[in-house]
């Protein structure tokens, strides 16, 4: 599993409460992203004239962001640039986890080539082809992510990365919906995805606000998505933007420790009985045994052998077999079954 904290802007308003510089708390955030387990950063590039025309609407819950115009939010949060991401870039080097920005124009997907092993392309993007040749040219996996997407989208997308360069797609279900009530999660899309894309490395981008034990993060991953995103904040409280449906460092750390027994709990792919069920798959299974005493040469009968344990003779899959053969010796009342005292029974 590889878990993306999706920090995006959230640290314009960490900065805020904390009274530290923009960068002082996207630096803090990476930190504790690192610290709950988190194996990539990622952030967005983006300046608002680039983005969005002067008047567009806004698509999120206005309860918990009250901007209505999407320039208007946009502009609040675009102040870094090349330089701010090469220094974010740096210090997630020193920090020993991944830096990844979202490019939202060529200028960003550009730029940020110098800085990132892979891309991320948001599900606004998957139809934008102008942006998609360009991160495509670079060569590198992209994490594609395909909120409220169709099959036949997500097909025309993979297939204009592949054919323009791009080595790896990896294919993020995604529900466009900020936040995502639970019953809109889909999990299930994720099995749909992989049938269409066999082959094909899954993921899940996250919208849903955390729940306590962090199960639905849990079951994208048990459904196949091995790449997690998540926005990722330091207080949950905080107005505004994505801090709302966003994961705080405790959250992370549960959901970590929930990937962590499960990776101790999959074990084998192959259904089989493992070293450590021996001692008690021959005790607890059942041989034939005597229920009487039987004479030499008497016919055996449901009258005088059943099953029961441990399993260290005859099989009692072979009880209807037994039938009707008979003893070689003299057998007494509760024996276990060997073959050699049975005279025509076939395997």
């Amino acid at each position: 599993m590889y878990l993306i904290a999706e920090i995006g802007v959230n640290f314009y308003d960490v900065a805020k409460k904390y009274t530290i510089s923009p960068m002082d708390a996207c630096k803090l955030m990476i930190v504790e992203a690192k610290n709950s387990g988190a194996h990539c950063v990622k952030f967005q590039s983006y300046k608002a004239d680039t983005l969005t025309v002067k008047d567009a609407p806004a698509y999120w819950d206005l309860t918990k962001e009250p901007c209505s115009n999407q320039h208007e939010l946009f502009k609040k949060h675009d102040a870094f640039d090349e330089k701010e991401f090469k220094q974010l870039y740096l210090f997630c080097k020193k920090t020993n986890i991944d830096f990844l920005s979202t490019p939202f124009d060529v200028k960003s997907a550009n730029y940020l080539d110098k800085y990132q092993n892979k891309y991320k392309i948001s599900s606004s993007d998957i139809t934008n082809f102008q942006l998609l040749k360009t991160v495509a040219s670079k060569k590198k996996p992209v994490l594609l992510s395909t909120g409220a997407s169709n099959i036949s989208e997500i097909k025309k997308a993979v297939n204009f990365l592949e054919t323009n360069g791009c080595p790896k797609v990896i294919i993020m279900h995604c529900i466009l919906n900020y936040p995502t009530p639970n019953q809109d999660a889909n999990l299930n899309m994720i099995k749909d995805i992989k049938k269409h894309f066999p082959g094909y490395e899954l993921g899940y981008s996250d919208h849903t606000r955390p729940d306590e034990k962090m199960i639905i993060l849990t079951g994208a991953y048990l459904l196949g998505a091995k790449y997690i995103e998540k926005h990722f904040t330091l207080d949950k409280n905080l107005k505004g933007n994505d801090h709302y449906h966003s994961a705080d460092p405790s959250d992370f750390k549960i959901f970590t420790d929930n990937i962590s027994l499960l990776n101790v709990c999959e074990g084998s792919d192959e259904k089989k009985c493992i070293n450590s069920e021996l001692k008690s798959k021959l005790n607890a299974r059942r041989s034939i045994v005597t229920i009487s005493n039987i004479k030499k040469g008497d016919e055996f009968t449901e009258d005088n052998i059943s099953c029961k344990r441990p399993g260290t003779g005859l099989c009692a899959s072979k009880y209807f077999d037994v039938l009707t053969s008979t003893a070689t010796k003299d057998i007494s009342d509760d024996k276990i079954l060997q073959e050699d005292i049975i005279e025509g029974f076939k395997q």
